[in-house]
């Protein structure tokens, strides 16, 4: 069977015809999907000498703006001598002849996503108030985002997004949607965010954070957006949609949160609202990859029962809301 069919979105032989054109590989290609994300496709690519990762938006049913490979490149380029840990960036091409999407190319770095543990979490804390910490124009990031409104624009997109993907009754998401709007804080620093940061999207060697990945919804907003989507993680272990791993040892939130603040020196009396915006964001999110999956587009498994994380998500963004 040719490579490629066994790496959907993957034309090895373009891939190869390409790459070779701009040095960056030789002779023939192969390949296998580096499985555990459930949104962009990753691969890992041999040319028999060298290894490294080829990223692509999945198949099918896109959101517009939600797998941005231009946004993942700029990013993890532009902090790769800051310290926060992230892949070295070699390529990326806007040209969707050759693999059907814009893809990138990136170091390959070893490490896996190990159970948690309060080291690990701190570690994972530290890393994330780094990242608040760099100047976006100080990297070339100024330009990156429109922080002023963020709030109120992640609100509103998120429940575009929802709309996008909505085949079925989702009781409450409404509701939540409504409150969320009703009651956005003021922000008190802009900051480079991640938008998805959590242990699944990182890669740990030993007990080390070696390389923050996903880099495709990062831009200029409040940074306390992304503290509150790595404690729902945290709290919402169970979901086991790449997040915080099961069977690991947690540190209490309020404990990683009150880290945050000593690092940063950020106000957090208002984490409650920012947890319900990520229960809103995760929500849509999981829909999303619901639908793709109801369509047969999804690639790999794990995505069976992801539509039953929705009402969950809403509850608890419900509840905290009311904290």
């Amino acid at each position: 069977m040719p490579a490629h069919i066994e790496t959907p979105g993957l034309d090895l032989e373009r891939l190869r015809d390409h790459l070779a054109r701009h040095d960056l590989a030789e002779g023939p290609l192969t390949a296998e999907v580096i499985h555990g994300g459930k949104s962009n496709l990753t691969y890992l690519v041999r040319d028999g000498e060298r290894r490294f990762v080829v990223r692509r938006p999945p198949l099918g049913h896109v959101l517009a703006t939600a797998h941005d490979m231009g946004r993942e490149y700029r990013v993890m380029t532009a902090l790769r001598d800051t310290g926060v840990p992230v892949p070295r960036t070699y390529h990326l091409c806007d040209d969707p002849g050759i693999l059907g999407a814009p893809f990138y190319v990136m170091e390959y770095v070893e490490g896996s996503q190990p159970p948690a543990t309060p080291a690990i979490e701190a570690s994972l804390t530290d890393v994330l108030a780094t990242l608040h910490d760099v100047d976006p124009a100080a990297v070339g990031l100024a330009d990156f985002g429109r922080p002023e409104g963020f709030l109120e624009r992640q609100v509103k997109r998120w429940k575009r997004q929802l709309d996008a993907s909505r085949s079925r009754d989702l009781p409450d998401i409404d509701e939540l949607f409504g409150r969320l709007e009703g009651a956005v804080p003021e922000t008190r620093r802009h900051a480079i965010v991640h938008g998805d940061f959590k242990l699944g999207n990182t890669l740990i060697s030993g007990g080390e954070v070696r390389a923050v990945l996903d880099w495709e919804m990062s831009t200029l907003g409040d940074p306390l957006t992304d503290l509150a989507l790595f404690l729902l993680y945290a709290d919402f272990a169970a979901l086991d949609t790449g997040g915080l791993a099961d069977g690991g040892e947690h540190t209490p939130t309020a404990v990683l949160a009150e880290r945050y603040a000593r690092g940063t020196g950020l106000d957090i009396s208002r984490l409650g609202w920012y947890v319900a915006l990520a229960c809103f964001k995760l929500a849509v999110i999981s829909e999303g990859i619901h639908f793709r999956y109801t369509q047969g587009l999804t690639v790999g498994d794990g995505f069976d029962d992801i539509g039953e994380h929705v009402a969950p998500l809403v509850a608890h963004g419900l509840h905290a809301l009311e904290g």
